[in-house]
């Protein structure tokens, strides 16, 4: 067969390759469709929904109130707390024989516990398979539905762009020294450097970095605003909150370059015996939906699926998704910290 008939051949094909293409993804569309149909359903029977969360009071008001809009028939109720809080509540209801949640969102490392402890069922989402691994579980254990990015931020009266670090190792420069907060405990971020980078070449930055007389605070939001009011220049910080603040006028801004932006995740799962389950997934669907990531955006956070939150991801972090089975270590890196940064 010469050139152009095999040419022609070709080309005679193409039609039939867009309608299979087409076809396909209809067809994949119409099984998300069915699937959610009949979830609604059963989820109407059911018409309750528990979820303990660590997320705040008005940022779980405002995802649930949305969903309430989208499901009327669903009576949603929640829980929030600390996650070590929420850990300990299921943990004691459990021991009383009562399982009372259906959902639960906390950090990564109450979220390795409860799986091990068999308080968690899997469930793949239709919506999850967008979602890129690192932010969600292998076996449908949980997936994550926003983001922490911690980073360093900086005072911009008090710090240029110019003199602003540019990498972790910058804070390392003695013009640092006795100008930097860190929170007080940052034991996951300091686990997810020792993976990233190995444990010779982590411990060997840290214990460089607490020579630079670091300030110790209690918590992301007290050290943004010690900055904002020029108590220190540069402090470790999350971005979607120094964000939130350069809205409302605040001289600060945060450093783009890092490598690697570790990433707090924020997983959400169904409990391995909830008294709702068609409810709660029906809520874990809509929450990892466009329009549930959307309304997590629209609270100030950072959505973890792609293509929601576009002036963040026009940023082309390097992220590093910290897991939850770096609870598995959680102790040994809390000592850890503790003996370099307590000294």
């Amino acid at each position: 067969m010469n050139r152009r008939l095999c040419r022609e051949a070709l080309l005679s094909l193409v039609p039939a390759i867009l309608c299979l293409q087409i076809g396909l993804s209809a067809g994949s569309a119409a099984a998300q469709d069915s699937h959610t149909a009949a979830l609604i359903e059963r989820a109407k029977k059911e018409a309750s929904l528990v979820w303990y969360t660590s997320t705040s009071i008005e940022d779980a008001k405002s995802l649930l109130d949305t969903f309430n809009k989208k499901y009327p028939s669903i009576k949603t109720e929640f829980f929030n707390a600390g996650s070590a809080r929420v850990f300990n509540r299921i943990l004691n209801e459990a021991r009383a024989g009562k399982i009372f949640f259906d959902l639960v969102a906390v950090r990564g490392v109450e979220t390795q516990q409860l799986v091990k402890a068999g308080f968690l069922q899997p469930y793949v989402s239709p919506e999850s398979g967008i979602y890129p691994p690192g932010f969600k579980d292998a076996k449908g254990f949980w997936v994550d539905y926003f983001d922490a990015y911690n980073v360093i931020g900086y005072n911009t009266k008090l710090v240029t762009k110019d003199q602003a670090p540019k990498s972790w190792e910058d804070l390392l420069d003695p013009k640092w020294k006795g100008k930097i907060a860190l929170d007080e405990e940052m034991y996951s971020w300091y686990g997810a450097m020792i993976l990233v980078w190995g444990r010779e070449k982590a411990q060997r930055f840290m214990k460089a970095l607490a020579k630079q007389d670091i300030q110790l605070r209690s918590g992301h939001t007290l050290i943004a605003q010690l900055m904002v009011a020029g108590e220190f220049p540069v402090g470790m910080v999350l971005a979607h909150r120094i964000e939130k603040m350069k809205e409302q006028g605040a001289p600060v801004e945060w450093v783009t370059s890092l490598d690697p932006v570790t990433v707090s995740l924020h997983p959400i799962g169904i409990a391995a015996k909830a008294r709702h389950p068609n409810a709660a997934k029906l809520f874990i669907d809509f929450l990892l939906s466009k329009e549930g990531q959307q309304t997590v955006l629209a609270i100030g956070r950072t959505p973890a699926r792609p293509g929601i939150d576009n002036k963040m991801q026009a940023k082309n972090l390097k992220l590093f998704p910290i897991p939850p089975e770096i609870g598995d270590d959680y102790n040994r890196y809390q000592k850890e910290f503790h003996e370099i940064f307590r000294q």
